[in-house]
């Protein structure tokens, strides 16, 4: 499903927002770009604020997901917990784990049980040769479908910086990397109860993560982010999605001319 050599898009809503905008999205995703990965939170388990909202929970989300898989979209979500992964793995294709949770031993060995692809999200605050130890506690499960996701390291306060050197070095360790074009440009808790973004940069970012010979892009978004229940401020807009991809599959190409 995500493959070295292979040039993939996640794309979809921060969160689940409802049943309708969920189908919205990825049927607007498929016919601007094609085949994608459907990628959709059912819960936003570390919001900034106690009042932001998280989600419609692990039953009805899973229901949602599991009837955009049903179309025929592959689907990726996250856990939080370890008890979370063997329902979550019955309803969606790719379990993610998020950065701020990537070095949690028993959460890394119950999505690697489940037998599903698993994708980890770099820490902000992990050196990406470091991974190899993510690697190895999934491994440990006999699953060897694992996908590292790079989404920026801190850079003092409210600030995110992309090292892409992180990127050969973390695929040096022989599985497919994934760049987080949205996150990347995230600043955590800038707006004090939420965090900005700088969406500016996810063309130059993507661009330059591409030419590095990346396996795939994740890319967060919404027809309106000023409107989205979650991350809006760093969501690239709808329309910008297949104009970006396209230039991206191009700059892919190129690097096997």
């Amino acid at each position: 499903m995500i493959e070295a050599g292979k040039f993939t898009l996640i794309a979809g809503p921060c969160v689940i927002e409802s049943a309708e905008h969920c189908h919205f999205l990825a049927d607007s995703i498929a016919k601007l770009v094609g085949p994608f990965i459907f990628k959709a939170s059912f819960d936003k388990a570390n919001r900034s604020s106690i009042h932001s909202y998280r989600g419609p929970g692990m039953k009805e989300g899973l229901k949602i997901l599991a009837s955009i898989r049903a179309k025929g979209i592959p689907v990726l979500t996250d856990i939080h917990e370890a008890g979370q992964a063997d329902e979550v793995a019955s309803a969606v294709d790719i379990i993610q784990i998020p950065a701020f949770l990537c070095r949690q031993t028993d959460l890394l060995l119950a999505a690697g049980r489940t037998g599903k692809t698993v994708n980890v999200k770099k820490g902000q605050f992990v050196a990406p040769g470091d991974m190899r130890n993510v690697i190895e506690k999934i491994l440990s499960t006999g699953n060897n479908k694992i996908v590292l996701t790079e989404r920026g390291s801190s850079f003092g306060y409210n600030n995110l910086v992309v090292d892409m050197r992180g990127l050969k070095i973390m695929r040096d360790l022989g599985v497919p990397v994934i760049f987080d074009a949205t996150h990347s440009v995230q600043t955590p808790g800038a707006q004090g109860t939420t965090s900005g973004g700088n969406p500016e940069f996810i063309p130059t970012l993507t661009r330059a993560a591409t030419a590095a010979g990346v396996d795939g892009v994740f890319i967060e978004t919404h027809e309106n982010p000023a409107r989205a229940l979650s991350d809006g401020a760093n969501a690239l807009p709808l329309h910008e999605l297949a104009p970006l991809w396209h230039r991206l599959e191009k700059i892919r190409a190129s690097l096997n001319e």
